[in-house]
């Protein structure tokens, strides 16, 4: 079989379609001469490797892409390695935006310092991409909100329970969340992350056992867009409260002690290697530091 011609058939069966495998490709290649190399290789086995519309693998091409995905996968980090030498190493760690800002930074200082050779790319998003990419092998590590269940394969260690809390401007006549569920209707708009969030499930699970009906007005990607709109008066945001981190001066807290909880923990595939057993062992001393008084 032509090398290249896997190459090529490779990304595509990874991004999902000649369209998306061009616009993923390490270097340019029009999308003609890609489909024309595709069709030479399905002719080549003499098998039709995937449908195209919609994209979906043959039994075929299941097989292939199982076979060489494990070569193209490892090919960016064994070539780092060869150039260093063989001591380099890429740790590529995913987290929600507060996390990545807030929390993550000091446990990272001190575990580089072990491994003052590493590189670390660090990639925002919440929990269901995090698994989706940890699952495809395109994240080592993730510091995210864990759910009850995770998904075949992963593992996740629980670090720190955050409860949830609701931040409205400081000048809002709210004192407390109670003054909320007093009303017979609330005119305010929620803005919370979307309902696939624990967050936002967790909140929709307290609501309902005080027969509360609130749902979203405004949902947005991160807890710095939240805050960005509560301060600019859209409505009141549903956040998490976490120890010793500070809220912007222009809005305050309203607690909600009675509401479930949320986890934040470390999540992975597979077996830890030492560097990253060094990472969560700092991340757990964090959390200790999070929770002493």
């Amino acid at each position: 079989m032509n090398i290249h011609h896997l190459e090529l058939f490779y990304h595509v069966a990874r991004h999902g379609g000649i369209s998306e495998g061009v616009r993923n490709m390490p270097y340019g290649i029009q999308q003609p001469a890609m489909s024309s190399q595709i069709i030479q290789l399905e002719q080549h086995l003499g098998v039709t490797l995937f449908q195209r519309r919609p994209f979906q693998l043959t039994p075929a091409g299941q097989e292939l892409f199982a076979f060489i995905r494990p070569f193209f996968e490892q090919l960016e980090s064994v070539e780092e390695k060869l150039r260093s030498g063989g001591t380099y190493e890429h740790v590529r760690i995913g987290g929600a935006e507060i996390i990545l800002r807030d929390h993550l930074p000091g446990p990272l200082q001190a575990w580089k310092k072990k491994f003052p050779g590493l590189r670390v790319t660090l990639r925002s998003g919440y929990l269901p991409e995090l698994e989706g990419l940890l699952q495809r092998k395109e994240l080592d590590f993730a510091v995210t909100l864990l759910e009850d269940k995770l998904p075949p394969g992963l593992t996740g260690v629980p670090l720190l329970q955050l409860s949830l809390g609701l931040l409205v401007p400081k000048a809002s006549p709210f004192r407390s969340a109670e003054d909320l569920w007093q009303r017979d209707k609330i005119d305010d708009a929620l803005i919370c992350l979307p309902l696939r969030e624990p967050i936002t499930r967790r909140f929709q699970e307290g609501l309902a056992s005080r027969g509360v009906e609130w749902f979203a007005g405004i949902e947005v990607s991160s807890l710095d867009v939240l805050e960005a709109y509560v301060l600019n008066g859209y409505g009141i945001g549903l956040t998490v409260i976490a120890p010793k981190t500070p809220v912007s001066s222009g809005v305050r807290v309203l607690a909600l002690p009675d509401f479930p909880q949320v986890t934040i923990g470390a999540l992975w595939q597979g077996k830890l290697t030492p560097i990253l057993q060094a990472l969560l062992n700092s991340l757990q001393e964090r959390a200790k530091q999070l929770t002493v008084r």
